[in-house]
């Protein structure tokens, strides 16, 4: 018996060690009207906070990652690397979120991981589907839209072409069948879907640990993106620019 106690403590032991030597990753999702501020350990996501539409800009991201940094005792410095999403969706969410990552990362030094906001709600879908189209609203009655397929073994999604713009009707009359419809973009379109095509509410926004899932993956990598250099995944002006451009 004193043998399996000491056994088991050993071992714990050793499982806090390794733990403790996962990187501190911070997680910032506003690509959408409500983020999320999030904090893990390696795979773990720690603690994780909502943010309204109300509050999701650049003063108010600030105070509460250092709130959730304070729960767990850690500084900003202690960070090895800051998930940030890019894309597509909410211009001026996206621009907040990016501008707080890239000003975390050159502060701190921790690697900056953009992560495809997409690609986040892909690998939320069910172990039951294979195919996805992730759909955004585009303005004008159009859509971003990106089919996913779910590669060999499970766990892994891939593009299956390339990020576009198509007009609702047009996407409509060209989608696959067999394909479960994901994304923010349901929250306009949903009632304009046919009855046949899968939809699930539950997948329709990225979450924390779908961004943690995939930009973990490419920090043990050692890859890490120019905090000069990455910018939010935009396909057209907003509708600000556009109107400015008019104006010309």
């Amino acid at each position: 018996m004193e043998r399996t106690t000491h056994s088991s403590l050993t071992q714990s032991r050793q499982d806090a060690k390794k733990a403790a030597l996962e990187p501190r990753i911070a997680i910032l999702e506003t690509s959408h009207r409500s983020g999320w501020v999030a904090l893990a350990q390696g795979p773990r996501l720690l603690a994780a906070r909502q943010l309204n539409e109300a509050r999701r800009h650049t003063r108010d991201l600030a105070p509460l990652l250092a709130e959730l940094l304070g729960e767990q005792g850690w500084r900003a410095r202690n960070l090895d690397g800051v998930i940030v999403s890019r894309g597509p969706g909410s211009y001026t969410g996206l621009r907040v979120g990016l501008i707080s990552a890239k000003t975390l990362a050159y502060a701190t030094g921790c690697a900056l991981l953009a992560v495809d906001t997409f690609a986040a709600i892909a690998v939320q879908m069910p172990a039951s589907v294979d195919q996805a189209d992730v759909i955004a609203d585009a303005q004008q009655d159009k859509l971003y839209v990106q089919r996913f397929a779910r590669q060999p073994g499970g766990e892994t999604w891939s593009a299956t072409n390339e990020l576009r713009i198509v007009a609702f009707a047009e996407w409509i009359k060209i989608r696959g069948s067999n394909a479960m419809i994901a994304g923010p973009g349901l929250e306009i379109f949903a009632a304009r879907l046919p009855a046949e095509l899968q939809v699930a509410q539950e997948y329709w926004l990225p979450r924390p640990e779908s961004l943690l899932r995939l930009g973990l993956e490419r920090l043990r990598k050692g890859q890490r993106d120019d905090p000069f250099a990455v910018e939010p995944l935009y396909l057209r002006p907003s509708s600000a620019e556009e109107k400015q451009m008019g104006e010309r």
